[in-house]
Parts: structure tokens; sequence; C-alpha cells
């Protein structure tokens, strides 16, 4: 393992940039940025389109290791070039921003109130090539959408035991049950995924660490033990839906913890904009949420 990214995800000033939309939440993310499907014909012009969106973030002067911790990045994205280098590479080499990986293959059908994740057969090929890249570690979603105990343990369930496999490879994973920001007794579901996170720690071998990717609590510093874990190298919340200016209001409130924020981060960035207008605003925007995560 790289001890300096690990020294940066552990202790860095900033916030976790997840520019790892896939297939599914691609399109949405480009009319978001001014580029409607008529500017593309098909998957695969369809990514390199993302793709250059994400190259204009990554290359901006504003986007560096001094307030950006880490990125996490789709399959796709590892495998392109940035500048002439692997984006991995680029990142950590040009930037000191950590390499991260999404590494799920989206979800399965609901079931007892909850989507865990499909299944990832070939996930061992990917944390193979992952590490040939120099990425440091991975990211994989589930969601919770009710309080309902044997799905809330089942998502658990399964976030660890692959998060098993990935610390088995060499990487450090970012586990994400996400609670669903509509469902109805969110904050029931919340003191019960604390319960439940905290327990299945006790799985995790000693001198080993996970990290959590979590919804932003109801109640303020819900999730304070897990920051304080010795197995948790860090927690970091997902913007869920709501706009940056409610997600870095909330995220101010809960100390110790950091942003990943995806669609959050990219509000009010276009294609159309000139170099200095795209510049002015994501600079504004990791400045705001940087400072949201430095409570």
């Amino acid at each position: 393992m790289n001890k300096d990214m690990l020294a940066v995800m552990g202790n860095g000033r900033g916030f976790i940039a997840a520019l790892d939309q896939s297939g599914g939440s691609t399109p949405k993310a480009l009319r978001l940025y001014g580029v409607t499907e008529d500017e593309y014909s098909g998957d695969a012009e369809m990514f390199d389109k993302i793709h250059e969106m994400r190259t204009r973030i990554m290359t901006d002067p504003a986007f560096k290791g001094d307030r950006v911790v880490a990125a996490i990045l789709f399959e796709d994205t590892m495998d392109r070039t940035v500048n002439g280098k692997g984006t991995a590479e680029f990142l950590w080499e040009d930037k000191r921003v950590v390499p991260i990986i999404k590494v799920d293959k989206g979800l399965a059908e609901e079931v007892n109130g909850a989507q865990l994740m499909k299944p990832m057969p070939d996930l061992d090929a990917l944390l193979s090539k992952a590490a040939s890249h120099g990425v440091f570690g991975t990211k994989m979603r589930s969601v919770i959408k009710s309080a309902n105990a044997a799905g809330i343990e089942a998502v658990v369930d399964q976030q660890f035991a692959v998060g098993q496999q990935i610390l088995d490879a060499g990487l450090v994973p970012i586990l994400e049950p996400e609670v669903d920001i509509n469902a109805p007794d969110k904050a029931e579901i919340e003191p019960m995924l604390l319960e439940s996170l905290t327990a299945h720690l006790d799985q995790i071998p000693d001198g080993s660490q996970v990290m959590f990717k979590l919804t932003l609590p109801n109640e303020a510093n819900l999730y304070q033990s897990l920051v304080e874990h010795p197995k948790v190298l860090r927690v970091v919340a997902l913007s869920g839906g709501y706009s940056r200016d409610e997600s870095c209001e909330l995220l101010a409130q809960n100390t110790g913890v950091i942003a990943s924020f995806s669609r959050a981060l990219t509000e009010g960035l276009s294609a159309q904009q000139s170099d200095e207008e795209f510049n002015a605003m994501l600079d504004a925007t990791i400045a705001q949420i940087t400072a949201a995560s430095s409570t």
C-alpha cells in the first residue's frame, strides 16, 4: 500500500470528488452539464463526452490535492488518459489526488426495503487492474429504503463480505450503504444502520481499515463513533439528491466527516462556459465543499 496515499486519505484537508457516474446516470449528468442526447450517439460517444467533462474538471487549476483529497473514478475513466497519462496516474502524480475506483455493477431489485449490489464475478480482475494503475481504494453502493432490519442487515453483510475481498487484494474499500433521503422512516433507519455497521467492524482484522460513505444523517454527529473508530480510516458523506447548499449545511454539522459529492460538485458547471467562467465556478464550489468538510 502507498503510505503517502494512506496519509493523505486519512488526514488530508478537503473532500472526495465523486466522478464515477456509470452508464445509467451519465445521460442525466451530461444534460445538467449542457450536453444533450442529440450531441452523441451510442454508449461509446456518450462516454467520450463524459470523459471530456471529467478531464476539464480534473485538469482545472482549482482541482488539486490541497482541497481535493481523492477522486472516485468509473472503470471506463480509469482505462482512459488525461494529458497523456492514465487517469489514476495523472491524479496522483500531477494533482496529488488519491485515485479510487467504483467497483459495483449497479443495484439488484428491492427486497425487504433494500437494494443489494448485483453480483461482481469479475471483481478480482478489476482489483488487479486497479492496483496496476496505482489505485488506492474502491467504492461500492447499496441502497436502504425502509427501516427493515432484515434488509439493513443484508446490505451490511454484503458490503463487509465484499470489503474483505478488497482488503485481501491490498486496496482500501469505501463501503456505501446509502440511506434514501426520501425514505419516510429515514430517522429510524439510521440508528439501525449504525448499530449494524459497528457490530460488523469486529470482523475487520486488526491493522486493517475501511472507509464509509454515508447519507447525511437526520441527527447531527450520529456517526461520530465511526469517525473515531480505529478500524475506520475515514467517514465521508454523499449528497444523495440534496442541493449543494443543503448538502454543505448538513455536512458542516457532522464533525470529522468530509464530503464525497457527485452532482453537488458539478452543479453549475456547463460545457458552454468559457475557461474563466468554468474555473471561477469550480473554484467557488471546491471552496464551499472544503469549508463544510473542515468542521
